[in-house]
């Protein structure tokens, strides 16, 4: 198939595209924002999607850079997925967000997708969301009122959606520098190399005085965004690692999922074992990596 017809543009600045998002608000276009495309134009192709317009955020070269600052890494919502996946800066200081980059898609999507347009597409089976709960990230967005910043917690809302409004632009999203000692571990099953995840987990971790501290554990692409599991992160908190309190931390986190997505790819009780194993597995490798 091919899309259904749009209007098409491509701002050249941030304030253009703002200014170009009220004004399709205003006039009652229905307007989707282009960030690379590798989500959004098999949508359009299969008409799942039908904007009247599409604002392309290709030509707005300040939002492409990745670099440090006190602290916090910072990432231009146009950076490529490839470019975060080849940052030196990344691999040292935020080997946890390389990782997951490293799981999305194939080396071609990478190439073409963007950091920002992932985070923005929200697809609970994407990695990104996942990464941005486990690191606490902060996403910035500008509008016509200026630019504020959407913690990870609240950003994402439900399926494919977010907090960002029809006429604001996502333009960075930040990410804090890992801390000396801790451990991390990032895996996904999916039933071929590149496809979306049936299940995902990311886990961080410290030790101190031999028990687990300052626990955290993320899972995607079993409910309508990623989240937290606050029950398992509880039960290894302060506790002395073991297969036997994985295991129990695993199937903590499985009891916890309300109502995990079932369709042709899985079922909700199959997906609920994947994560009873992939937060065990990920747990060892995370406590195996902060010793």
């Amino acid at each position: 198939m091919k899309p259904a017809p749009f209007d098409y543009y491509a701002p050249e600045t941030v304030d253009e595209a703002v200014s170009l998002l009220q004004r399709l608000e205003d006039d009652d276009v229905d307007a989707k924002i282009l960030a690379g495309g590798q989500s959004l134009m098999p949508m359009l192709s299969l008409r799942m999607a039908r904007p009247e317009a599409l604002v392309d955020l290709g030509k707005i070269k300040t939002l492409d850079y990745i670099h440090e600052e006190n602290g916090v890494i910072r990432i231009g919502a146009m950076t490529t997925k490839s470019a975060a996946e080849d940052s030196v800066l990344l691999q040292q200081k935020q080997p946890l967000l390389h990782a997951a980059t490293q799981h999305i898609g194939h080396r071609q999507i990478r190439n073409q997708g963007t950091v920002g347009g992932s985070f923005a597409h929200a697809d609970p089976a994407a990695e990104y969301g996942a990464i941005a709960q486990a690191l606490a990230m902060e996403m910035v967005v500008v509008g016509p009122d200026g630019e504020r910043v959407i913690p990870a917690d609240e950003f994402y809302l439900s399926f494919l959606t977010t907090d960002i409004d029809c006429s604001e632009v996502l333009t960075e999203v930040r990410a804090p520098v890992m801390s000396e000692g801790t451990g991390w571990a990032f895996q996904e099953i999916c039933r071929r190399q590149g496809d979306l995840a049936l299940a995902g987990v990311a886990v961080t971790l410290k030790m101190a005085a031999g028990n687990c501290t300052d626990v955290v554990i993320a899972v995607f692409g079993v409910n309508a965004i990623a989240a937290r599991l606050a029950d398992a992160e509880q039960l290894v908190n302060g506790s002395a690692p073991g297969e036997a309190l994985f295991a129990k931390a695993g199937e903590t986190a499985a009891a916890a999922l309300d109502e995990p997505i079932t369709d042709v790819h899985a079922t909700g009780e199959y997906r609920r074992s994947l994560i009873a194993t992939l937060v065990r597995r990920c747990l060892a490798e995370a406590v195996a990596g902060a010793a």
